[in-house]
């Protein structure tokens, strides 16, 4: 596996297989963020998301949908996208950093939670699930 630094990026597919991406964690910033790197395209997401994510599938106890959804669509109750920008959740609002570019947690964190052995993730065409693996 990957050490998750940006010499040694986490290199990762999206649930369905269909997109390739990097990731990894930058300490040098506070707070710590993910890198997400898709194409041209970088995302940042606050490296807490990952422990938070972890957390609160567990709380779920069941497959959750992804959900993953643009910063300007609105996300479906109940799903990652929707936790990664829920007032409720532990940061208060969106872990995603980047004005414009804040939404697709449902997209990007669950294969890395996979990658990091916390969850089982569905594989599927389309409308992928995950679970806090027990």
């Amino acid at each position: 596996m990957a050490a998750g630094t940006k010499d040694d990026p986490w290199v990762l597919k999206t649930a369905p297989g269909s997109s390739e991406y990097s990731m990894y964690r930058d300490e040098g910033v506070d707070p710590p963020v993910i890198v997400c790197q898709v194409g041209s395209t970088r995302l940042l997401y606050q490296a807490k998301a990952v422990d938070d994510l972890h957390a609160w599938l567990i709380a779920q106890g069941d497959w959750v949908a992804l959900g993953a959804a643009d910063e300007s669509k609105d996300a479906v109750a109940g799903t990652v996208e929707a936790f990664g920008r829920d007032v409720s959740n532990p940061v208060g609002g969106w872990y995603g950093l980047r004005k414009g570019y804040r939404g697709r947690l449902g997209m990007y964190l669950p294969p890395l939670l996979e990658e990091l052995g916390l969850v089982e993730l569905t594989h599927d065409a389309r409308n992928n699930s995950v679970r806090a693996r027990p």
